[in-house]
Parts: C-alpha cells; sequence; structure tokens
C-alpha cells in the first residue's frame, strides 16, 4: 500500500512540473497574443478535433502492436491489452519526465509477462533507431513535395548557424567526440576483462546480452511486411492529425498536406527535445506556420493539448486496466 502511494505522489509531483511550465509558457505571451489566443480559441471548430483524438489513440494501438511484433522473435508472446497499457503509461511518463516512459513501459510488461526487462529495452532501442530512420524520411520528404517553400527556410538557419560557429572548425570538434567514444569504449573493455568475476559485471554482461538479443530482434522478424506497413501508417497518422486539425481554426484552414508534414517535423522534434513537447511544441508549430504567413500560436497550444490531454488521460486507465485485468487473471488461475 506505501509502495503504492508512493508511486501516485510521484506521478502527482510530475504533473505538477508539467502543469507548471505550461503556465510559465502562456505568462510569456505578449497582449496582443493572448488576445489572438482567446479570440482563436472561441471560435475554434472543437467538432474536428474528434477524429485527431481518435487518430491519436489508433496512432498509439498500432505502436502497441508494432512493439509486441519486435518482442515475438525472441519467443515472447504478451497480450495486446497488456502491451498497449504499458505503451500508454510509458507515454504518459514520457509527458513530464523525458526517457523515464522507456524504462517504465518495459518494468511493466516485464512484470505481467514475465519477459526480461534488458530484452525489452533492446527491443524499444530497435524502435527508436528506426522511428529516427522514418523520421529522416519524413524530412526528406517534407523538403521534396515544397522545394521552394521549405528549402529557402533551411538555407536561412543553415546560414545563421555558419555565422555562430565557434573558432573550432566542425572536424576537429568530429574528432574530439569520436576520440572520446574510442577511449571509453576500451576503458570498458578493459574493466570487463580485468575484472571479469566482479558481481557488477557478470550483472552487466547479462543485461548486455538482454540488450543484444533485444536488438537482435530485427534479423528474426517474422512480420517484417506488417511492420513496415504499422510504420508507415503510424506516420501517415501523425500527418492526418495536423491536416485535420487546420480546420479548427480560421487561420489555419487554408493549409494543405505539404504544411502539414512541416508542422510535423518540426513539431515531432519539439516531441524529443522537451517532456512531452510542454512549451516547445506551440512554439515548434508558430514558427513552422509562419513559413506560410500564418502568425498565429493558438493552433499549436490547441493541438499539443488535445494529444497530450489524450495521453494523459488514456495513461491514466491504461494503468488502472492494467493492475485491475492482471490481479483478476491471476485471481482466475488461483
Amino acid at each position: 500500500m506505501k509502495a503504492k502511494i508512493l508511486s501516485a505522489l510521484k506521478y502527482l509531483f510530475f504533473l505538477g512540473i508539467g502543469v507548471g511550465l505550461m503556465w510559465w509558457q502562456l505568462g510569456k505571451m505578449t497582449t496582443a497574443q493572448r488576445i489572438q489566443f482567446r479570440d482563436s480559441l472561441e471560435s475554434a471548430n472543437y467538432i474536428v478535433l474528434i477524429p485527431v483524438i481518435i487518430m491519436a489513440i489508433l496512432s498509439h494501438i498500432c505502436r502497441a502492436v508494432r512493439w509486441k511484433i519486435l518482442i515475438e522473435p525472441m519467443g515472447y508472446h504478451p497480450s495486446t491489452a497488456n502491451t498497449f497499457y504499458s505503451t500508454m503509461c510509458g507515454y504518459f511518463a514520457n509527458t513530464f519526465v523525458p526517457r523515464a516512459g522507456e524504462v517504465l513501459r518495459c518494468t511493466l510488461l516485464s512484470r505481467y509477462e514475465k519477459i526480461p526487462v534488458a530484452k525489452l529495452i533492446g527491443t524499444i532501442l530497435v524502435e527508436r533507431v528506426f522511428d529516427l530512420f522514418c523520421y529522416g524520411l519524413v524530412i526528406l520528404f517534407t523538403i521534396l513535395i515544397q522545394l521552394k517553400t521549405v528549402g529557402a527556410f533551411i538555407q536561412i538557419q543553415l546560414s545563421k548557424i555558419a555565422e555562430q560557429e565557434s573558432v573550432l572548425p566542425f572536424w576537429v570538434k568530429l574528432s574530439i567526440i569520436l576520440a572520446f567514444i574510442l577511449l571509453l569504449y576500451l576503458l570498458i573493455k578493459w574493466l570487463f576483462k580485468r575484472h571479469a568475476n566482479h558481481r557488477h559485471i557478470i550483472k552487466l554482461k547479462g543485461i548486455h546480452l538482454g540488450l543484444k538479443e533485444g536488438l537482435s530482434s530485427i534479423r528474426h522478424l517474422k512480420k517484417r511486411r506488417s511492420f513496415i506497413l504499422y510504420t508507415i501508417f503510424i506516420w501517415l497518422l501523425y500527418a492526418g492529425q495536423v491536416y485535420i486539425g487546420f480546420n479548427a481554426l480560421s487561420s489555419t484552414s487554408q493549409l494543405g498536406i505539404p504544411a502539414a508534414f512541416s508542422v510535423l517535423s518540426l513539431a515531432t522534434l519539439a516531441m524529443i527535445v522537451a517532456p512531452g513537447g510542454i512549451g516547445a511544441f506551440p512554439v515548434a508549430v508558430q514558427q513552422v506556420l509562419l513559413i506560410y504567413n500564418v502568425d498565429n500560436i493558438s493552433f499549436g497550444w490547441l493541438m499539443w493539448s488535445a494529444t497530450t490531454g489524450i495521453v494523459i488521460i488514456v495513461g491514466i486507465i491504461s494503468f488502472i486496466l492494467l493492475i485491475y485485468t492482471n490481479k483478476k487473471k491471476y485471481e482466475t488461475r488461483q
């Protein structure tokens, strides 16, 4: 009981941090932005958010099923329900603490499906690498379908970066980083060989083997076509949410699919660099809209509120269902 209370307090604490950051960002708005923000939200077509919410939930379900496909080659067959509940609990945690959700969803699924955590973390790493590759393709596709608009914006940003370059050339910085990585690798290798029988080294070797098996799951996929199709569908759902969401505000209703991919490209980066995209997501979206001569901060806040609200609500429900359904299942077995 004490552990459950502490866990609940921990979640409330991080929720409070998230709300505080959101309040701080809203407090930075100018008077003109506040008026625009209020008027936009008052006149918004909230019915449009219904398909956006449905697509958001569907994308989370697809992610859970895709994760299950990655796990199966290791000889484990978790239920789709438990995989989805664990995924949503992880996304809930990620909303407030970056990357904490990855560990949480592995821990939860490990607890209820008896799968080693290290192996699950290995599959998460595979998933993230694959997502990063797909994200690169999305950016490339975004540039190709609107070379003039996005190309000009990228050229301006690169010129700004070039102007701010420090005294050290890029190749020197890269060499220092690579040398540090090499030294770190050699040090770890030496420690593993020198203290092979130490209990901590043995434990780390076990984790390493688990990670290795998890990472190798991509090579033994039996449902590769399904894995790829789910991935494509996930990113199409993301773009679809933005495209349909444009119709919620009169100022963005004229924007099309190319603009939706542009927003998706930068908004995804905002979700990576900030906990759940808090504060960063609306600002990133606003910067993209400026490319299309739309000066409106409201759309970013509207989309962020809708998608984050779904993650929080479904995440809490999933946590309750994960405990309840598995408790009921174990009671039935006994």
